[in-house]
């Protein structure tokens, strides 16, 4: 038993998915992993050849997803999410969030590649601009202790159906990577992947449209200090002046986001803890016959008592084949903080995965405008 829980606290995406810790942060749901422990993840992932789709939601992806509906799935639909980008983080202690330290995906790519294994890694690269894909190979081949390059394809700059083609899916599973690096731009290749990770035998795929540039050193990475302090993104000015307009826009929708979502939450969620009920009471009423399930909350759901919030939606996975309706009750919940709103989107997504249907009811007003401030009304409240 002690083993189990040892195994399911370094590699959360592997027990169930549920049981992720995994909090709710500006819409989208970040696991609360470390640098080390997001290694671990993929190096399992790797060894038992499981699928892990790692998504590095920054400021951009986090705009992005605002606006773009399938964009925001492809997050929510991941198997590890980890936070690339300063203003994740500061946004995450401002509202009390444990996300202690950024996870960038061109950084855990970098330690991949100079970490010496017996087996090196296997890499493919997709996408990127002109021969940017076969010179990261060929440099990674020439540099790399722990990575080697399979294979490197530029699919052009054609539609997401035409770069989904047979022909393509089975070059990639005919190279057998370990590792799919995607770059196609944050969009397409979010888009790309969600399209064809089913047809993919391929244990990690990740869009990590920088780390292309960075291999083949078509572009200098910033200094670590640079990249500690925040101010990555003006060495990347410096370095690809025509991103200025998306670091642009983007701050300014963080700026907009700060004033009308972060700052009024940190205050509102401070005001109903201090009337709210301590406890947790969770229900589970299953109806066979009529094959639903309803999942009672009563009092408080915190990271305090998420424990039992999670082995109940374990229960209820365990269970979706006999009722895939499943309702949940939120009409006698006090307040619910970052982590419960990411285990019920966990929830979700598993359970709309597996064609199951989820329905949130009964929410007070408080209840839905701390899920608005939290930016999961939408997804949750949905029926």
């Amino acid at each position: 038993m002690q083993r189990m829980h040892a195994e399911e606290r370094l590699f959360p995406s592997y027990t169930k998915k549920t049981n992720r810790p995994c909090w709710s942060l500006l819409g989208l749901p970040f696991d609360q992993v470390d640098p080390d422990q997001a290694i671990g993840i993929i190096d399992q992932a790797i060894k038992t050849k499981r699928k892990c789709f790692l998504s590095t939601p920054n400021l951009n992806f986090i705009v992005q997803s605002k606006s773009d509906e399938s964009f925001y799935e492809s997050v929510i639909y991941s198997d590890l999410v980890v936070a690339d980008g300063m203003p994740v983080i500061w946004t995450a202690r401002l509202l009390g969030i444990p996300l202690q330290s950024r996870v960038a995906g061109s950084s855990l790519f970098e330690i991949l590649q100079n970490t010496s294994r017996d087996k090196p890694i296997s890499v493919f690269f997709f996408g990127g601009q002109g021969r940017a894909a076969k010179q990261a190979a060929e440099k990674l081949n020439r540099t790399s202790v722990g990575m080697i390059a399979c294979g490197a394809l530029n699919p052009g700059m054609g539609s997401v159906e035409s770069m989904s083609d047979s022909a393509i899916i089975d070059q990639i599973n005919a190279a057998e990577p370990d590792f799919l690096v995607v770059s196609l731009g944050a969009r397409k290749g979010q888009e790309w992947i969600m399209a064809n990770r089913e047809k993919l035998n391929v244990p990690v795929i990740s869009h990590l449209g920088a780390v292309v540039n960075f291999v083949g050193d078509n572009v200098q990475r910033a200094p670590l200090r640079w990249q500690k302090m925040g101010v990555e993104w003006v060495w990347r000015i410096f370095q690809e002046p025509l991103l200025w307009k998306r670091y642009l826009v983007d701050g300014l929708w963080f700026l907009r986001l700060l004033f009308t979502r972060v700052f009024p939450l940190a205050i509102y969620q401070k005001i109903l803890l201090k009337k709210a009920s301590l406890g947790l009471s969770i229900k589970l009423i299953n109806d066979f016959p009529g094959r639903n399930i309803e999942l009672v909350l009563s009092g408080s759901a915190t990271v305090e008592n998420g424990r039992l919030l999670k082995s109940s939606c374990r229960k209820i996975l365990d269970q979706l084949e006999l009722c895939p309706n499943i309702s949940i009750n939120c009409s006698k919940l006090d307040y619910i903080d970052s982590s419960a709103l990411g285990t019920l989107m966990l929830l979700k997504a598993n359970i709309k995965r597996r064609s199951g249907d989820f329905g949130l009811f009964g929410a007070s007003p408080r209840i839905k405008r701390l899920m608005r401030l939290h930016g999961v009304e939408e997804f949750l409240l949905e029926l």
